[in-house]
C-alpha cells in the first residue's frame, strides 16, 4: 500500500510549539515554527505521476483526504481512468489547515463520499491528537473502519501517553465489540483492501 495525498494544503502544527517548555534536540523547535509557512504540496500533476509510476505495479493506494475537495479531486481522477476503484479513501480530521474533528464534518464526509463512489470504496477515519479516539468510534458508527496508532496521538487518554501502538489497537477494539460491531482478522481486511496478498510481495 502507499499513501496518496489527495490535494495541497497547508499542514500546520506550529501553535504546539507554544506549549513545549524543554526542547529534546536543538533543531526541534525552529523546525516546529516553520510549519507556518509549510505548504504540503499535491498537485494535479503530482498525484497523476505517482499513479502512473506505481499502478502498474499493482501498489493499492490510501486515498488521503484532508478536506471534501480532496474527494472531488479523487473523483476527478476517475473520471479520467486514472484511479480505479474500489478506492481506500483515508479521511484525516483535526489537522490544522484541514477539516475540522467536528461530528458534522465526519458525517458529511460520509456522505459527500458515498455521493460521489457508491459502494465503490472503502472507508476509513483517523482522528489526530486529542480527537483520535473521539473521532474513529463516529467512524465506526458510520460503517467507517478505523485508523489508530503513534503517528496521529501519542495518548491513549487525557494526559497519559500511550506505551505503544498495541495499546490503542487494544482500546479501539474494545470500543468497537463494545458497540456490538466486528473486527476484521489481518486475512479479512486484506480482502476487504483488495491487496494482492503477502505471497505475491517480492521481499
Amino acid at each position: 500500500m502507499c499513501s496518496l495525498n489527495m490535494g495541497s494544503m497547508n499542514f500546520a502544527f506550529h501553535n504546539m510549539g507554544a506549549k513545549v517548555t524543554s526542547w529534546r534536540f536543538p533543531w526541534e523547535k525552529a523546525y516546529i515554527a516553520a510549519s507556518e509557512s509549510f505548504i504540503f504540496r499535491n498537485t494535479f500533476a503530482d498525484i497523476a505521476r505517482n499513479y502512473s509510476l506505481l499502478e502498474p505495479h499493482g501498489t493499492k493506494f490510501e486515498h488521503e483526504c484532508y478536506d471534501i475537495g480532496h474527494l472531488y479531486n479523487l473523483a476527478h481522477f476517475a473520471d479520467r481512468g486514472i484511479a480505479k476503484p474500489p478506492f481506500f479513501i483515508q479521511s484525516v480530521f483535526g489537522i490544522l489547515g484541514g477539516i475540522g474533528a467536528d461530528p458534522e464534518n465526519i458525517a458529511f464526509m460520509r456522505q459527500t463520499a458515498d455521493r460521489l463512489f457508491g459502494d465503490d470504496y472503502v472507508w476509513s477515519v483517523l482522528g489526530a491528537g486529542k480527537h483520535q479516539m473521539a473521532v474513529v468510534t463516529q467512524a465506526a458508527l458510520l460503517g467507517g473502519n478505523v485508523r489508530i496508532g503513534l503517528e496521529d496521538s501519542l495518548f491513549i487518554e487525557r494526559g497519559r501517553k500511550a506505551a505503544s501502538n498495541a495499546e490503542q489497537v487494544v482500546k479501539i477494539v474494545r470500543i468497537v465489540r463494545e458497540l456490538g460491531l466486528n473486527v476484521a482478522t489481518p486475512s479479512e481486511a486484506r480482502s476487504m483492501l483488495t491487496l494482492k496478498g503477502k505471497h505475491s510481495v517480492r521481499l
